[in-house]
């Protein structure tokens, strides 16, 4: 079978899109179906398969997706009512629509560079190593740096039988040893 010509092909969407709260560990798999039950919820099963919305992968804290041309926004509507993944609560924020794959890598490149920012610059999320490396206390309660954006920092509570998301701003934590302190603060 010989490969069709351009002008013979499918035109289709690529949708770049944030996973929120940053450092959210979510499979592609899990995601595609919490996309497709949004799409079809709203919209319906015929709008959803005349859409033919994909997930096509989670890389660094983002999700590059892909549509039918004319389509994106209803998808990108859609994507905005999703607020779970399994058993993990998240929002999908889309960041930017091409019309191919690379420059939304590219895209991905420019908005997380490889080394971590300085404190008060944004870049995209940083993961910060495994969870008890880094000393930082809150409220007099040890916690776990998981992702730094700029001035924001997520962090997760270490606690014996609880487990509790923190969203937190670089004044609210309290250095306890100094030569934990990561590379960038």
């Amino acid at each position: 079978m010989s490969i069709r010509p351009p002008t013979l092909r499918e035109k289709r969407r690529y949708l770049l899109a944030r996973i929120d709260p940053a450092g959210t560990l979510v499979e592609p798999k899990d995601l595609y179906y919490a996309v497709y039950e949004a799409v079809v919820s709203l919209f319906g099963d015929v709008a959803a398969a005349a859409m033919q919305p994909s997930v096509l992968a989670v890389e660094k804290g983002y999700a590059l997706l892909r549509c039918r041309r004319g389509a994106e926004r209803e998808f990108a509507i859609a994507l905005s009512t999703l607020f779970a993944c399994r058993d993990s609560t998240v929002a999908i924020r889309v960041l930017a629509v091409s019309g191919t794959l690379e420059s939304l890598r590219e895209r991905i490149a420019t908005i997380m560079p490889q080394d971590a920012a300085a404190p008060g610059q944004e870049s995209g999320p940083v993961q910060e190593g495994t969870p008890g490396t880094c000393g930082y206390r809150f409220d007099s309660l040890p916690v776990d740096a998981v992702a730094w954006n700029g001035p924001k920092v997520d962090a997760i509570e270490k606690g014996f039988k609880n487990t509790r998301r923190l969203f937190l701003t670089t004044e609210d934590l309290e250095i306890i040893h100094a030569t934990t302190i990561p590379d960038g603060l």
